[in-house]
């Protein structure tokens, strides 16, 4: 007992750690105000500009690991606008790094995971309103089989964005992909959906909270894990560049299966260029 409550208090006092760095870093940023239209378009996945984010996840405990397991998943994600003829699209590309727990001994395994991409038909939509709908492809990339699906999979993405409000926006990710050709050895075709609520609300000068967690489910296992982020943020407008800055705590509210995550830190720059 004494010993988990030893780990315990080193865990917290590692996040409280982390927690303060990164909101120090978000207040020395430099004092330049975005504009509102940059404000409502900062966390848009469809905005009509180039992007490239640093997206980072530490993961402080796993359901059916040991206490100390920790992990974490470093993202570059790049979106491009393109115009097909008459259609406007928007290509997403996500490469990410994995340092994961495996098995109960305390090990783990770190490299490069699955690159995931998806391209999003853009509707006419009345403005403000941005809806996306098309293809997304996961390949099998990982460094290690225990980074990734170890497979391709095809599968569908749909994002809505509602930024008629300078101060309030709101909107979702929904995605769905499955593992085409036979499955990996020991395992099942991959049958995996995730659903990505979020919502932003203004405060002053760039600052606003918000959150973005991602909720997960496995067809295959009936596995899940729902969780619930509370953002704080800052938005500046450096010449043609809008920089988003962000620290998001995620707790799970509620899981189902080993090795979803308790607790998850998110951090990240998101720079869309103009």
């Amino acid at each position: 007992m004494v010993s988990i409550l030893q780990k315990n208090k080193v865990r917290l006092a590692k996040l409280k750690a982390l927690c303060g760095a990164a909101i120090v870093g978000l207040m020395c940023a430099a004092p330049v105000a975005a504009q509102d239209s940059s404000k409502a378009d900062a966390n848009n996945p469809l905005a009509n500009v180039t992007a490239f984010n640093l997206q980072n996840y530490y993961f402080n405990g796993f359901t059916g690991l040991p206490d100390d397991a920790d992990g974490n998943q470093f993202v570059l994600r790049y979106a491009k606008p393109l115009s097909l003829g008459d259609t406007n699209w928007l290509l997403r590309a996500s490469l990410p790094f994995n340092r994961m727990p495996v098995g109960g001994g305390g090990s783990s395994v770190s490299g490069m995971g699955d690159v995931d991409l998806f391209m999003a038909y853009q509707f006419d939509t009345k403005p403000g309103v941005s809806f996306g709908i098309g293809p997304q492809v996961v390949a099998p990339t990982a460094s290690d089989s225990r980074l990734g699906g170890d497979q391709w999979q095809l599968g569908l993405a749909n994002v809505y964005f509602n930024g008629t409000s300078a101060k309030f926006q709101y909107g979702y990710l929904l995605t769905y992909r499955a593992g085409v050709g036979g499955a990996p050895k020991g395992r099942d075709n991959a049958s995996f959906g995730a659903f990505q609520p979020f919502w932003f609300y203004q405060i002053k000068d760039g600052w606003y909270t918000g959150g973005a967690p991602i909720w997960t489910y496995d067809f295959n296992s009936d596995n899940y894990n729902i969780p619930f982020g509370l953002r704080i943020g800052k938005v500046h407008k450096f010449n043609n560049t809008t920089a988003n800055f962000f620290l998001e705590p995620q707790w799970s509210l509620a899981s189902r299966g080993d090795g979803q995550a308790e607790f998850q830190l998110y951090a990240a720059i998101n720079l869309q260029f103009k």
